[in-house]
């Protein structure tokens, strides 16, 4: 139970008479990279946000570091969540602020540091994305890599023990889209943190992944490396791997 960072145990959700979660069970492993695949408009976001606690189950259990959060109070989770840091799928920065101020933002919100303090954090967070030379440019003046970069920063500004990664490829061009990737990659094995990904877009993904797990229908259908993901014979894994034209999988010849 130790090296299980996330658990959910039998998560179920529904808006109205659309149900969207049916009995998800899944464990996240301390210090590796989770991608959650699925269809577009599948329950993967619904999902993250019961995660960080943004929305509540109808019915099962979620376990962050060992506390059970469905039932907190406002105050109790709010401090769970300073366990996460979050890479949201637009980046979310601040237009009005310039790079330097969007990454010391929750620095200076949820920490009594002092403004010295802050620049060395912040100097080496932009330090760690490759950003530094531009701390003084605003987001609208960054190209959509550079934005999620920045926003990759903020994201670890507070030390966080879990990154939340939301379609961090999303509208890059496939260059792009490979240095986030590998980006993501490099930071994430110096900086041993638990990272937890959610995209369609498998074939970057599997770039990235110590485990998948492939959502379909509500439910956690299939959980293991990408070489056993590849391998599956599963029938609704193989049809988003041949939609998404995966080489190697099990039945597919491409």
């Amino acid at each position: 139970m130790n090296d299980i960072v996330i658990k959910l145990i039998d998560i179920h959700k529904s808006f109205g008479n659309q149900k969207v979660l049916d009995g998800i069970n899944l464990e996240i492993e301390i210090g590796k990279t989770t991608v959650i695949i699925g269809k577009s408009g599948g329950g993967k976001s619904v999902l993250l946000k019961h995660i960080i606690g943004l929305l509540k189950p109808d019915k099962g259990e979620i376990w962050i570091d060992g506390v059970e959060i469905t039932k907190l109070k406002e105050r109790d989770l709010n401090d769970v969540r300073k366990k996460f840091g979050m890479l949201f799928q637009e980046a979310a920065l601040f237009d009005s602020m310039d790079v330097f101020d969007n990454v010391a933002f929750p620095l200076r919100e949820h920490t009594r540091m002092t403004e010295a303090e802050i620049k060395g954090i912040v100097e080496d967070r932009l330090k760690q994305v490759g950003l530094l030379n531009v701390a003084e440019k605003i987001p609208s003046e960054l190209s959509g890599g550079m934005r999620k970069r920045v926003g990759l920063a903020r994201a670890l500004s507070l030390d966080p023990a879990i990154i939340l990664f939301d379609e961090p490829t999303s509208a890059l061009d496939p260059i792009i889209s490979l240095t986030i990737l590998d980006l993501i990659k490099e930071t994430r094995t110096y900086l041993k943190k638990t990272y937890l990904v959610i995209s369609h877009d498998i074939l970057g993904m599997f770039r990235i992944a110590d485990k998948v797990a492939m959502l379909s229908n509500g439910r956690i259908i299939e959980y293991g490396t990408p070489l056993e993901i590849r391998q599956s014979t599963n029938d609704a894994t193989m049809e988003f791997l041949r939609a998404t034209k995966i080489p190697g999988f099990a039945g597919g010849d491409l």
